[in-house]
């Protein structure tokens, strides 16, 4: 359970949201002027960010199962593919392989009488047999914390964990803490995935 909540805390820190900040909208999403939200709404928040890497493969040690990769400044930098990956010796020296990294950090204040707890789900999809390597793993956490301090500027918020520790974060905007208060309970869903796939070298 603590493993838990530490791996999803540290997914907010990593997107860089600041957990206490929990009205954020969704990025890419604007609103509608002179609608403001009703004072009693629960405030959510949803933040993402999609990294891309594509390299050509420098290297290959089948043994070890590592790929270097030369980026496209150049830079060299190794890949540690594992066993479930099964076509790796099909990869050859000049292939290309793109490297997709997504995040994703989604917080609610739940309504009183919800259930809580903490869940853990993992997904892994790799290349059939005879196709070109590739592969997805995903990882989605779901803890609930409950509100136990704010600060009086609205600047931090403690929150505690299932199994009793309390972590102190950093709140944003002192306005995305209006409707929240001390024995609030707040749902946090932290999500990664990592796909790479291999492709045919580019024709010069």
């Amino acid at each position: 359970m603590k493993k838990i909540f530490v791996f999803v805390m540290a997914g907010i820190f990593l997107l860089a949201i600041g957990a206490g900040s929990f009205a954020q909208e969704k990025k890419g999403e604007a609103t509608t002027p002179g609608k403001a939200a009703p004072a009693t709404q629960k405030p959510k928040v949803v933040r993402e960010q999609m990294t891309t890497v594509t390299g050509t493969v420098e290297a290959i040690d089948l043994a070890s199962r590592v790929v270097t990769l030369k980026g496209p400044k150049g830079n060299l930098f190794d890949l540690k593919v594992g066993e479930q990956a099964k076509n790796l010796p099909q990869v050859k020296v000049g292939d290309q392989v793109v490297v997709k990294y997504y995040q994703s950090i989604a917080a609610r204040v739940k309504k009183p009488g919800e259930a809580g707890g903490a869940t853990s789900t993992q997904m892994l999809e790799t290349a059939k047999p005879g196709e070109r390597p590739g592969g997805m793993a995903a990882n989605m956490v779901t803890v609930t914390a409950t509100v136990e301090d704010i600060s009086p500027k609205k600047t931090y918020v403690s929150l505690k964990a299932p199994d009793g520790k309390i972590f102190d974060v950093k709140v944003k905007d002192p306005k995305n803490l209006e409707n929240v208060k001390v024995g609030d309970q707040v749902e946090i869903t932290y999500t990664e995935a990592l796909a790479v796939s291999v492709e045919k070298p580019k024709k010069k």
